[in-house]
């Protein structure tokens, strides 16, 4: 059996975790199969791959990312036949395609071709344009499709399990291996300790939870320690203006920009929650299913895919997307009551158990 696996990515966040999972997942389900990687570059993926796939390969992909779309329909449109012609042949060769994810143009057109060799994993929800082009690609693709939510299925329109033409549809929360729950020490005894895993970009919310940790009373500002972990996309610039932001707002003393690590087992290890602030829609989250998995509650905006990772109230804490104002009242009450949220990690890792 020959499977082609296709991702977008090269580095080592959610997604491309996800990726390297589905691809252990279909070496120990097929494990004479003959699998080969297709990235678009060198990158820290490449060694969790190695142990499972037969071969990875590198070439250009047509990947449709908001930032790049007027580029991608002007002077890249020569690229795509050229693309297209990779993709069908691969396709036509293999026995199945596992394609991660929408925005992998190139296979996703070339899926029309050869019906019924090609699986569409979806784990994105966008906006605008960008969702108008994504949502007519995958029905053009006629491919098999697996959301990693409810919500990202409901943002592709809620297409049936099983169409007119015997598409299957389903809805596969994604998997994450995780380690023994870690004992709860928050005791408002210490300062809280806050831990935001993630790209730097403003989609993800360093600057609300940098907000809202600014707007409290010196008092409880002087409880709460908050470490912000993560690279940006090929651009040191915002690196350098998220630290230059924390100055700024005169939180040098409260908060570390620490840089992207491939394990983040130290950083979960120290905090007591974890904050995941999105600005916009998330298609599932992963920190924060990992954050339940090391019985850290987390915080999150209640939006897309989160609000079906997180039960408010039980396992950790929703507030609405871009509020610090909000944010911060509910950082206030954690940092001073923390008998409310006691059995939250043990709830949170009952749930991570069961769903995850």
């Amino acid at each position: 059996m020959r499977i082609a696996c296709v991702h977008q990515g090269y580095e080592l966040y959610g997604s491309d975790r996800s990726f390297a999972e589905s691809v252990a997942a279909l070496r120990a389900a097929f494990p004479a199969a003959e699998i080969e990687v297709v990235l678009p570059r060198q990158g820290p993926i490449v060694e969790i791959l190695k142990p499972h796939a037969s071969r990875i390969v590198f070439e250009p992909l047509w990947v449709l990312r908001r930032q790049a779309m007027l580029r991608l329909a002007t002077v890249e449109m020569a690229r795509l036949p050229a693309a297209l012609w990779r993709a069908w042949r691969r396709m036509r060769g293999s026995d199945l395609t596992y394609i991660n994810t929408s925005i992998i143009a190139d296979y996703a057109l070339a899926a029309r071709l050869l019906p019924r060799k090609a699986l569409l994993h979806i784990h994105e929800i966008p906006e605008r344009i960008l969702r108008k082009v994504l949502v007519a690609l995958m029905r053009w693709s006629r491919a098999d499709l697996i959301f990693n939510s409810r919500a990202t299925r409901a943002t592709f329109g809620d297409p049936p399990a099983i169409d007119a033409r015997g598409r299957r549809t389903h809805v596969v929360y994604n998997g994450v291996a995780g380690p023994l729950a870690l004992p709860v020490t928050y005791d408002g005894s210490r300062p809280l300790r806050v831990l935001l895993l993630g790209r730097v970009n403003r989609i993800k919310g360093q600057e609300v939870l940098l907000e809202a940790v600014a707007s409290l009373p010196a008092g409880l500002r002087n409880r709460v320690e908050v470490r912000l972990v993560g690279g940006a996309f090929e651009s040191v610039e915002r690196e350098q203006a998220l630290a230059e932001l924390v100055g700024r707002m005169g939180l040098t003393g409260h908060v570390e920009v620490l840089p992207f690590v491939s394990d983040p087992t130290d950083h979960y290890r120290w905090a007591d929650i974890v904050a995941v602030p999105s600005r916009r829609p998330e298609s599932l989250g992963r920190v924060a299913i990992e954050a339940m998995g090391w019985g850290r509650p987390p915080l999150v905006s209640a939006i897309g895919g989160l609000v079906e990772v997180v039960a408010d109230g039980e396992t950790g804490w929703h507030v609405p997307p871009g509020d610090a104002k909000a944010l911060a009242g509910k950082l206030s009450e954690i940092i001073q009551r923390p008998e409310l949220w006691r059995g939250f990690a043990a709830a949170g890792r009952t749930r991570y158990e069961t769903l995850f």
